[in-house]
């Protein structure tokens, strides 16, 4: 492919050697340098391509994309492109190096800080009911087709999203709905495209820290990035941030909740418990007009229902075909439903920090379980704070706590444990700990009582379990198979 072709859409100054020149490959990664490829010196948190410039003329790269001098290549065989950002550049060439998949999808993109999972894969289940064929790129995992690939990035880097926008394009699919991370709108991994429809959920506190957003406020302008990147913009309306999160916004705008004031809005929601399930069923007013019903719990289900609905109006599907999909619709550890023989409920949630674990239990709550049961445990090398928070969060909604093991990392589970206790002594809740997952879980499901609730919260759809460094298998759906199994023999 012509540099020239790969370059057009960017400004640039060609620093050294000529843009005249065939490329065969484009790399980001010092590592999978090849003859003849161009290099984009991508600067990461612990690396910085621009160290390796020198290595990669020598291994054979004809073209370096930089954004600051690298006079160790001075006077080389090499043709030197600067550009201001070379992530920003990474997106843009990547997308002209794959010809632009995402120009022969319709491109739905979700942020928020709640609920981008589980709409995506809402929306996929109703389009592919209405029969398009639709793509998925989220913090689970990668479809194509019935290809699944796990996910390292809510939001791929730029150059792994082309790739996959390609291969949809190759496999047929007609739309990719996925999840747009604050992360990925910061480092510039969702360039290069414009996305037909840009879906705002809802802003609450998080990603804040050293890694991630240096405050609330980058936070939330991430989030508005999409905003200037999409044609049709879909947000909640009933969210406090959804202003300050369209400030600038370039995109036509509409609005779904709740409130009077919203494009279309959820009325009449009323709770639905049947054996072994808890749903939410609501009518649809405004832009359409039907009554559906959602297998999930709670307030926050009917918004990832209508953030949805929202979006599939947009495709001219039917409501049959809207009502089918979400009755059918399941998503891997996001308020889960286990099937189980006992006269209690059993659900997995990925809800790992004090926030999200507090929204699940007050969800709970309103469906008047006999007792509501959190079985959790805490991420090891991750605050302490957070463990106290969840500490208290539980002890102070749940009716009965069973502190376990979750990722403990490089630290003794013991510890960590002892950091979540020290939250639930400011409360007054009953709690059991057993440091053994599995044994946790067996205890739930064999002390479960009729008509209770019991939530395993904090692995949701991971299905390993790290210790010293090291992931060993561990899907609590099995583990709930084994001890079935186990306690049907005894």
């Amino acid at each position: 492919m012509k540099l020239t072709d790969l370059l057009k859409k960017l400004e640039y100054e060609c620093e050294q050697g000529s843009t005249d020149l065939e490329i065969g490959q484009v790399v980001h990664d010092s590592r999978k340098i090849t003859e003849g490829c161009l290099f984009i010196c991508v600067r990461g948190a612990n690396f910085d391509g621009h160290d390796f410039a020198a290595e990669a003329v020598e291994k054979g790269a004809r073209v370096l994309v930089v954004s600051r001098e690298v006079p160790e290549v001075a006077g080389k065989d090499v043709t030197v492109i600067r550009v201001a950002d070379t992530r920003y550049a990474l997106a843009f060439i990547s997308a002209a190096y794959f010809g632009y998949p995402a120009e022969k999808l319709r491109v739905i993109g979700v942020t928020g800080t709640k609920g981008k999972t589980t709409t995506t894969y809402m929306v996929k289940s109703i389009l592919e009911n209405a029969g398009y064929k639709v793509g998925l790129v989220g913090t689970i995992e990668v479809i194509i087709g019935r290809e699944r690939i796990h996910a390292g990035n809510t939001t791929p880097e730029s150059y792994a999203l082309q790739e996959y926008f390609a291969r949809m394009v190759e496999a047929g699919m007609d739309a990719v709905v996925m999840e747009v991370s604050s992360q990925g709108l910061m480092l510039h991994r969702t360039q290069g495209f414009v996305f037909d429809l840009g879906i705002f959920t809802n802003l609450e506190p998080d990603h804040i820290g050293p890694n991630e957003h240096s405050s609330f406020e980058e936070y939330q302008r991430c989030k508005g990035l999409l905003f200037k990147q999409c044609r049709v913009g879909i947000v909640n309306g009933d969210d406090s941030h959804v202003d300050a999160v369209l400030e600038g916004h370039t995109c036509q705008v509409e609005r779904y909740g709740m409130g009077e004031s919203n494009d279309l809005r959820a009325e009449q929601v009323r709770l639905v418990r049947k054996p072994g399930e808890l749903g939410v069923a609501f009518r649809v007013e405004g832009l359409m007009d039907f009554d559906v019903e959602v297998p999930t719990p709670g307030r926050f289900s009917v918004y990832n229902a209508l953030t949805a609905i929202a979006i599939c109006r947009h495709f001219n599907v039917r409501e049959d075909d809207i009502k089918r999909a979400l009755l059918a619709v399941r998503v891997k550890g996001r308020i889960e439903m286990v099937k189980v023989p006992g006269p209690f409920t059993l659900l997995i949630d990925y809800a790992h920090n004090a926030m999200a674990l507090e929204s699940l239990l007050v969800t709970l709550r309103e469906y008047e379980p006999n007792r509501l049961v959190c079985l959790f445990g805490c991420g090891g090398n991750r605050s302490r704070q957070r463990r106290y928070e969840m500490g208290e969060i539980s002890g102070r909604l749940a009716d009965l706590t069973i502190i376990t093991s979750d990722n403990p990392r490089f630290e003794e589970p013991q510890a960590i444990i002892d950091d979540i206790k020290t939250g639930m002594a400011r409360t007054e809740g009953a709690y059991v700990e057993i440091c053994d997952r599995k044994e946790a879980i067996r205890y739930a499901i064999t002390h479960g009582q009729e008509g209770d609730i019991i939530i395993l919260a904090g692995k949701g759809h991971e299905d390993y379990q790290e210790i010293q460094g090291v992931q060993y298998p561990m899907d609590e759906r099995v583990l709930i198979r084994e001890i079935l199994a186990e306690e049907s023999q005894n």
